[in-house]
């Protein structure tokens, strides 16, 4: 079996948005863009990438009755991601992925971003093996 690497099924085109863009903004940026979760922003090159997912927002505005208009992307977003490498086989990342049961890990190198991996990723390319 051929060795297929993180690079090989991420998302390359990764939608990102600010830690202080409003809960409302990145519902409707994932809303335009057609996904569930975005990319956080570094602050400054040191910095770690965070992540937030439409599951985070529905819990902070109809779990816990927060204000989409008030509540930022920095109140409840997770930081740092999980990340991986992009040139790491696939197996590793998954293996990962399902221990601790997280959905989309942000593939980075050199502390700069490359991609997103999600389950359903990894999900689609097990099915395209037996097909």
């Amino acid at each position: 079996m051929k060795k297929v690497l993180v690079e090989d099924l991420m998302k390359k085109n990764v939608t990102t948005i600010k830690a202080h863009a409003t809960l409302k903004e990145a519902l409707q940026v994932m809303k335009v863009q057609g996904v569930k979760s975005l990319v956080v922003d570094k602050n400054c090159p040191s910095d770690a990438y965070g992540i937030i997912t439409n599951s985070q927002i529905l819990h902070s505005v109809l779990a816990e009755d927060g204000d989409i208009e008030l509540l930022n992307v920095f109140d409840i977003y997770q930081k740092p991601a999980f990340f991986v490498s992009s040139k790491i086989d696939v197996k590793y990342a998954a293996k990962i992925m399902l221990e601790h049961n997280i959905k989309r890990v942000v593939v980075t190198d050199s502390n700069e971003l490359q991609g997103v991996l999600s389950i359903t990723d990894l999900s689609d390319y097990l099915i395209a093996m037996v097909e």
